[in-house]
């Protein structure tokens, strides 16, 4: 009974363990943790061009819908539309941030043409 009751708490210590590494490690994790600190992250699984990717810049949390289309020998994703859930998050935003965060995309997506979406659209084409 003794033998069986140290084998549970071992069993229990190593699950403990396990969470917590799997925790720590959780992608979304790291993506919430960096809009709170305001940090640019970019979570993306660039094998799973269904998924969308997720980036937070300065606290605002962005989603990037990918589509995929022919290049010249090859697919590639060729359009992303950018926008965000919470608009109001956007207060002092400035255009080189924008344009910071097409860049950032644009090193992992080359082929791609990014659009906006409202009110970032109106804002950008008003600056340009």
């Amino acid at each position: 009974m003794v033998l069986l009751l140290r084998l549970l708490i071992v069993a229990l210590f190593i699950f403990l363990v396990y969470s917590l590494v799997k925790y720590l490690l959780n992608p979304k994790r790291k993506l919430e943790l960096a809009c709170e600190q305001k940090n640019y992250y970019l979570l993306d699984d660039k094998e799973n061009v269904r998924k969308n990717f997720f980036l937070t810049f300065k606290g605002v949390l962005f989603e990037g819908e990918k589509y995929l289309g022919r290049e010249e020998n090859s697919f590639e994703v060729v359009s992303i539309f950018i926008g965000t859930n919470t608009p109001n998050k956007l207060q002092g935003l400035s255009l080189s941030d924008f344009q910071f965060i097409e860049e950032s995309i644009k090193q992992h997506y080359p082929h791609s043409k990014i659009d906006w979406k409202s009110p970032i659209k109106e804002f950008l084409t008003k600056k340009k």
